[in-house]
């Protein structure tokens, strides 16, 4: 039977579903609008952030549907990214299952930080540098590189443990690490990215299942505006300037930075 309270749920999960598609596949901070949706309809904390996580799958399905021409263009990075992501939320999941969120909440705020100002760098770089070699033929060069290889890789790993965990801007640490090191513009890198995570995020989701306690009936209405907004968001990608989406992006990841240090410390 469907209760006053669900419906009332109910309708107001979908369009903040939407919106937080939107926002994940444009700027990669979904849990901007989704976790604390899930919040306000009274789920606890942890089990809010293990429903968005489940909430979150359709996002990466509504962003591969609207985003295969990009996807088709760059199945080998897709490939090198998704196994990294994917052992790292399989890490993430199971340390939120062992520890409480809280204790991580601490130094979020500084990653997110670290994640704006690094896609922020990169907004005006050159495309040139001192030894004349243009910005592909470098990073062309780096990407042979033994150390800079296992480097890169550490670091994608640790954002899909950091998704499988708490995930608040979790994109935006992906977007920032696929900006400085690829050649990608930023619509095709958008796109990988909401892939890998969403697989993550399937993958965290069926640990969760079995583990813990995800509210399906929340998971479900705020599922469906994901994916709807989740197919939505690469479109828009798609209008808007590379360095304006930066721009807008890194701005957003600062002030969530700021709300998520004032939260955890005051």
């Amino acid at each position: 039977m469907i209760t006053d309270h669900y419906l009332q749920a109910f309708l107001f999960l979908l369009p903040m579903g939407i919106l937080a598609g939107i926002v994940s596949t444009t700027a990669g901070l979904a849990s901007l609008v989704s976790y604390p949706a899930l919040l306000a309809v009274g789920i606890p904390p942890v089990f809010a952030d293990v429903t968005n996580t489940a909430a979150l799958v359709m996002t990466g399905f509504g962003s591969m549907f609207s985003s295969k021409k990009e996807l088709t263009s760059h199945k080998k990075e897709l490939i090198k990214i998704f196994p990294l992501t994917i052992l790292g939320s399989i890490v993430g999941a199971w340390l939120l299952l062992s520890q409480p969120a809280s204790y991580f909440s601490k130094i979020v705020p500084f990653f997110v930080l670290l994640a704006g100002l690094l896609l922020f760098s990169q907004i005006n770089k050159s495309k040139s540098n001192p030894l004349n070699l243009t910005r592909d033929e470098s990073m062309e060069n780096d990407a042979h590189s033994p150390v800079y290889k296992t480097v890169i890789s550490i670091a994608i790993l640790l954002v899909g443990m950091y998704c499988g965990y708490f995930g608040a801007a979790g994109g935006v640490m992906l977007l920032a690490i696929l900006s400085a090191t690829t050649t990608m513009n930023f619509s095709s890198y958008n796109a990988v990215k909401n892939v890998s995570l969403g697989a993550s995020n399937l993958i965290a989701t069926l640990i969760y299942a079995f583990s813990s306690h995800i509210y399906w009936e929340m998971a479900i209405p705020m599922g469906i505006g994901l994916f709807i907004g989740g197919y939505i968001g690469p479109k828009i990608v798609r209008i808007i300037p590379d360095k304006t989406l930066k721009i807008l992006v890194s701005i957003l990841a600062v002030l969530l930075a700021v709300d998520l240090f004032v939260k955890a410390y005051f």
